[in-house]
């Protein structure tokens, strides 16, 4: 091999390794501490570039780790209770579903109730914006740990630890039929009830008309770090600088 094509090839590598580092700038390292299995589903925001899966398996004590595009925007959560029909070869889950009738889910975003780890990375001032939201409901504990963050926030763990399932108001409660009536999920009251007090809609589309319910207090008593409605941002929105994240289902065991 000349000297020339040698010096073509290096020129090559040096080139793919600096764009890998420059178009990946984060990892997110997603957990399955569940006692069961747990389809982590992916919904990147529009105008930020796709991540290289939207949906995977994860039984107990697995984790996978995702290379993230630099200002990169997006959700994930967790799908439960799923299952592929044997007939039609149709993906489905209880909880959590994106109606794409596959593993992956393809674009498409969670049916309520669901948990979401919501994040923007390289946002304003060139910070991490994350949270983890109970605005569309809850059905199993998710905490969002940053690691190695530098720079401006305060890059703290946020989520929710608790098992709420069984604790759910009755008129919130979304049950597994097929298992005894068990409470697999609980909607938020926007979404058991449609009223635009509970949706912070219509009259109710600000901060000052739109307040704490019983029912987003019944989230933000367990779990004080996450949204418990709309407008709960003062308490629930989290910032950190060049971190890499930890996203963990059911961060302290449980059984379901």
């Amino acid at each position: 091999m000349s000297t020339s094509t040698q010096s073509y090839i290096t020129f090559l590598i040096l080139f793919f390794l600096q764009f890998i580092k420059g178009s990946y700038s984060t990892t997110f390292n997603i957990v399955n501490k569940c006692s069961y299995t747990v389809w982590p589903g992916i919904l990147t925001g529009a105008g930020t570039p796709p991540l290289s899966t939207t949906g995977f398996t994860l039984a107990p004590g697995e984790s996978n780790t995702i290379a993230i595009p630099a200002a990169w925007s997006g959700r994930i959560w967790g799908r439960t209770l799923c299952s592929q029909d044997t007939a039609t070869g149709k993906f489905s889950c209880i909880t959590g579903d994106c109606d794409s009738s596959t593993e992956e889910c393809a674009g498409g975003g969670a049916a309520p109730p669901a948990t979401l780890a919501e994040f923007t990375l390289n946002g304003a001032g060139g910070l991490d914006f994350y949270d983890v939201s109970f605005v569309d409901g809850y059905n199993l504990p998710i905490k969002v740990e940053p690691q190695g963050g530098t720079g401006a926030g305060n890059c703290t763990a946020t989520g929710c630890v608790v098992d709420l399932n069984a604790g759910c108001p009755t008129e919130l409660r979304v049950v597994n039929s097929g298992n005894g009536e068990e409470s697999v999920a609980c909607k938020s009251a926007c979404e058991a009830f449609g009223d635009p007090q509970y949706c912070c809609s219509g009259a109710y589309a600000t901060p000052e008309t739109c307040k704490p319910s019983s029912y987003s207090q019944f989230f933000k008593s367990a779990c004080p770090l996450a949204y418990s409605y709309a407008y709960d941002d003062g308490t629930s929105t989290f910032t950190c600088a060049s971190a890499d994240y930890i996203v963990t289902f059911c961060p302290e065991p449980s059984a379901r």
